[in-house]
């Protein structure tokens, strides 16, 4: 498991999560705000001085401090609780995080105050539109929607601006559907029009006549979490479940005794229709004049899902022509509706004000849900339940937890051995060496970790799961990926190594050209540490801690001890040193890591010595 948080943490870390790494004895997770960000690169041969830095910058924020165990302070992430949490939720998030609930804003509001936090919290009230996550780029990582629909969070322009957005799908699953089967029970026995009738000083027995539940066609329109809860629940009343999902998986459906069917068939055939469909384009206004008519007549129908769904007007036609018998509402197209709403007035229509997670236990469910996954998420965690970003399960992230940081390194590498006068990076070979199969190698992650590695250093950009495709897209990076076959089946470890290629770029480093003339970079995991291996045409071994110096060299004797006393008297500890040569006498890369970074004269004095023909320090 640790192995996995590692892998999440890189593949999801705010781009301020270095000092939250300082300090590992905290015993609450560090998360630091945005940051000045600056990353350096210098090369000289042996008539140069070093180059210029290169730096990027995010705007700051406000900050508060905390505390960890060691006593160090560190600035604590904060969050926006946008409407009703209840209390078991907001100690979740105050537990590490600075919370301020803010219930009741306006749109206005909203984009005034979102640049302050990096993470916001919404339920189905408050829409977050592109110009909220705009307003909040640079600092807002994290949106939780305290709920299962997202419909109100402009998934695209969050991706867009590397923005997870995560949700609480099962904490008011059973709520939801409990209160289905409560308005199918209370529609098909007209309870709430009998107790208004009732209560105003009228007894009428013969009006309220129902109709047995029994027996009777239910058909359940999703089959997702809910709409499987409201089948399993009907079955035990004695109705026969049909069900429409065209992603429904048809073992579940058989497990719970349903019957997965087309559209069409499914409104045709039930007595009663249960919706439990998200609200998207396909979706929008599905159930319209054309639906209602290929119905039974006297048909019945329960909506706990989305009010778009259905288009009302034609609800209210079909109602009226007899067609739909009865309608139990608990959602709509505009909420509230309006007072005069034909259809909340209609005599044959029980509603409820959106009351499906509406139970004590469902919404302090839901609010510790939504806490712990935007709580994780500000850790660096990927979320189980981040519904804009792919999906990778947590044995794939333990497994490759230790080659994340191997591509992120070698991208970060790669990108400051390209020199100015290339005019950008465009294309991105990724090649893996593996024994496995391309079915059992899955690679997003890596892939996205690659492009986070070079675009970072270079741009104000940061770079996650959710948005590193669309990040190389914009930037007109194309990332190619090739699988290798390892020869050895019998291994154990998922990657033999990751090789990164650039290709129609000039490099600052001659020695990392290769003879097809791409920067080339190879690494593998060593230990689980990650080790460069291939710099060009030359092998190295290197660990990949602290930073980096590559000298590429006439081949002869004394040069480790050269480079090594130069930066000994500058007190410089060596962590690792390594040679590649092609042939004996020829010419030689040495690669040497360092924990601190040498200052500008250190550096030149490296470059005076006579063999050396170019260096370059990279910082990792």
């Amino acid at each position: 498991m640790a192995a996995a948080a590692a892998a999440s943490r890189a593949a999801l870390s705010s781009p301020h999560a270095a000092a939250a790494r300082a300090s590992p004895t905290a015993a609450v997770a560090r998360v630091t705000l945005p940051r000045r960000r600056s990353v350096r690169s210098a090369v000289i041969s042996s008539s140069a001085s070093a180059s210029a830095a290169v730096a990027a910058s995010e705007p700051a924020g406000r900050m508060t401090l905390g505390a960890g165990t060691d006593g160090a302070l560190w600035p604590k992430p904060a969050v926006l609780v946008a409407e009703k949490l209840s209390e078991a939720g907001l100690a979740v998030l105050r537990r590490f995080a600075d919370v301020e609930c803010a219930y009741g804003m306006s749109p206005a509001e909203l984009l005034a105050k979102v640049a302050q936090f990096d993470a916001l919290i919404v339920r189905s009230g408050t829409k977050v539109t592109r110009e909220v996550l705009e307003a909040g780029r640079g600092r807002l990582r994290v949106v939780g929607r305290a709920g299962v629909g997202i419909d109100n969070v402009d998934l695209q322009a969050a991706t867009e601006a590397g923005c997870l957005v995560v949700n609480a799908p099962t904490a008011n699953t059973v709520a939801a559907a409990e209160h289905g089967i409560a308005l199918l029970a209370s529609m098909a026995r007209n309870v709430s029009q009998a107790d208004a009738a009732l209560k105003a000083g009228k007894w009428q027995r013969t009006k309220y006549v129902g109709v047995s539940l029994v027996g009777k066609t239910l058909a359940v329109m999703g089959f997702g979490k809910v709409g499987s809860e409201v089948a399993r629940r009907a079955k035990g009343l004695g109705m026969h479940v049909i069900a429409h999902d065209p992603y429904a998986p048809a073992d579940r459906a058989r497990a719970i005794g349903a019957e997965l069917v087309s559209f069409d068939e499914a409104i045709g055939r039930a007595d009663f229709i249960s919706l439990h469909m998200p609200l998207t384009p396909a979706t929008s206004k599905v159930f319209n004049d054309e639906s209602f008519a290929k119905m039974k007549n006297g048909v019945r129908i329960i909506n706990v899902a989305r009010g778009g769904v259905i288009d009302e007007d034609a609800l209210v036609r079909a109602l009226d022509s007899g067609k739909v018998a009865q309608a139990a509402l608990d959602v709509f197209t505009e909420e509230p509706p309006a007072k005069d709403s034909k259809l909340v007035l209609h005599e044959n229509v029980t509603v409820t004000p959106h009351l499906g997670a509406s139970t004590v236990e469902a919404q302090e469910g839901v609010a510790i849900e939504i806490a712990e996954a935007v709580a994780g998420a500000l850790r660096g965690e990927l979320a189980a339940t981040a519904v804009n970003a792919p999906m990778v399960p947590a044995e794939v992230m333990s497994e490759l937890a230790p080659y994340v940081s191997l591509a992120e390194k070698l991208g970060r590498l790669a990108v400051q051995l390209v020199a100015g006068e290339s005019g950008g990076i465009k294309g991105v070979k990724v090649v893996y060496t593996s024994a496995r199969g391309p079915d059992d190698l899955d690679t997003r992650l890596l892939r996205a970790m690659v492009t986070k590695g070079i675009v970072e250093p270079v741009s104000s950009t940061f770079v996650n799961l959710v948005n590193a495709d669309y990040t190389a897209k914009q930037r007109g990076l194309r990332i190619t990926e090739e699988r290798v076959s390892h020869e050895s089946p019998a291994a154990e470890a998922p990657l033999e190594s990751i090789q990164v290629r650039l290709s129609h770029v000039q490099s600052k480093f001659a020695g990392a050209i290769s003879d097809s003339g791409d920067i080339v970079l190879e690494g593998r995991v060593k230990y689980g540490v990650p080790h460069l291996t291939v710099v060009g045409p030359y092998e190295v071994d290197v660990s990949l801690e602290g930073n980096l110096i590559l000298c590429r060299q006439i081949d002869q004797p004394g040069m480790i001890g050269k480079v090594g006393n130069i930066l000994g008297q500058r007190n410089v500890n060596i962590s690792f040193m390594s040679v590649g040569r092609t042939f004996r006498g020829k010419q030689a890369i040495m690669a040497i890591g360092v924990d601190e970074e040498p200052d500008k004269e250190t550096l030149e004095h490296i470059g005076h010595i006579p063999a050396i023909e170019e260096f370059v320090f990279l910082e990792l």
